[in-house]
């Protein structure tokens, strides 16, 4: 009664079955007997048909708790011997994609992993947090082998700090699914040809690129010229505007030696006017009042006149105020947001195709915080085959339902 039991809670089927069950009090851990039946046939992958059965090795899994005590399957698991006269091991169906473990147990390692870090899975699990490494690296492999980007026709690439100092890593991402393809060392043209193969080998040739998101990088715009022969790349809103306020504040911190007034109005002068409190806006806008002699309220006017002007849609509008915009910066005396205006002529057709793409890697920019999230569920791994197993395992969308069955994503 008690096997029947087990096996309905397995789901295991013929010709395995369960041959026992016990119970060690000392060490308060559960183990399933596992056996199959006499005279079964097995097959074996890449072999047509099936096969008698030559010898038996017992091999041991990690399953999923029973109860709160530790459940172990002992699998009396077949070798058969096939046409050609050599002898493969049966993998019973239960078995997981690494040694020693099921698919149940690792489905669960994987969902706690894209949850908590690594130490806090192995002591839930009762697993060394290196082979909760060696569990999310195996399933993160097999299901980008299974990915297919061949549909992907809009890129965004941004880079971010790997460590402490000049240690970067590069992310690219689907524009449109906001899905993490690929993640590479360095943020040099060359890291884009590095992205580009790796894109290729999922069905996503580079000239299939249409467009492409970056900042003003000089190395991402030649590596994306170089290896994206067809996209139209594309300066977002967002990088552009980030330039504008660091002007701004620039011009701030420069008059606050003179005009103590300006010391407190930081943030007030970077966020977004309508989101301001009462109070902070009165501030603001007696500032603004001030603008004859005060060039920080000219440059947070001539900031909010390029946020304006990068919002309309019609691309040859776009570029004429962009062009007046920046001819009436240069005649001024607001020498930080004369830098954004040199950078604006600079870089003009990249930021007017965001009139028309709509493209951001803002989203990436966001994924930011994830990928900070993932150096600490990573926490005493370095390596950077570490960190990108667990930004593709957090940001990547890879379907594991591919690799295990068990393992398929909440809708």
């Amino acid at each position: 009664m008690h096997d029947r039991l087990f096996e309905a809670a397995l789901g295991s089927a013929p010709p395995w079955f369960v041959a026992g069950v016990r119970f060690d009090e000392a060490s308060r851990v559960l183990t399933v007997g596992i056996d199959f039946t006499a005279g079964s046939r097995f097959s074996v992958q890449g072999t047509a048909g099936e096969h008698p059965v030559h010898d038996t090795v017992t091999k041991t899994y990690r399953h999923l708790n029973f109860f709160q005590h530790e459940c172990v399957l002992e699998v009396r698991t077949p070798r058969v011997k096939l046409p050609d006269g050599s002898v493969h091991l049966v993998k019973p169906p239960f078995a997981g994609k690494l040694s020693g473990f099921t698919l149940l147990f690792e489905a669960l390692v994987l969902m706690l992993a894209r949850q908590m870090p690594f130490a806090a899975v192995a002591r839930i699990a009762g697993i060394s947090a290196y082979r909760v490494l060696a569990i999310c690296r195996r399933y993160v492999a097999l299901a980008l082998q299974a990915a297919d980007f061949s549909q992907v026709k809009a890129l965004a690439i941004d880079e971010t700090s790997r460590a402490r100092g000049h240690d970067y890593i590069t992310l690219a991402a689907d524009a449109i699914e906001r899905r993490v393809l690929a993640v590479a060392e360095g943020r040099e043209a060359k890291t884009v040809a590095a992205i580009a193969a790796e894109l290729a080998e999922h069905g996503c040739p580079p000239a299939q690129i249409e467009s492409v998101s970056i900042d003003m990088s000089p190395a991402f715009i030649k590596g994306c010229t170089e290896q994206l022969p067809n996209a139209r790349i594309t300066f977002d809103k967002f990088h552009v505007v980030w330039h504008a306020n660091a002007a701004v504040d620039k011009m701030r911190r420069i008059e606050q030696r003179a005009d103590k007034s300006l010391k407190g109005l930081r943030w007030s002068l970077l966020k977004d006017r309508a989101s301001l409190r009462p109070e902070a806006a009165a501030d603001l806008d007696a500032l603004i009042a001030r603008m004859t002699t005060v060039r920080t309220a000219r440059a947070w006017v001539y900031k909010e006149q390029l946020r304006e002007i990068l919002e309309r849609k019609q691309i040859n509008v776009v570029r004429d105020m962009l062009k007046h915009w920046c001819t009436c910066v240069m005649r001024s005396k607001v020498e930080p947001m004369k830098e954004v205006a040199a950078m604006v002529r600079r870089h003009l057709e990249g930021i007017v195709a965001w009139a028309q793409t709509r493209q951001t890697n803002g989203f990436l920019e966001a994924l930011n915080g994830l990928f900070q999230a993932a150096k600490r569920r990573a926490r005493g791994f370095t390596r950077f085959d570490t960190i990108r197993t667990v930004i593709f395992l957090i940001a990547g969308k890879l379907d594991f339902g591919t690799v295990n069955p068990h393992a398929r994503q909440p809708t």
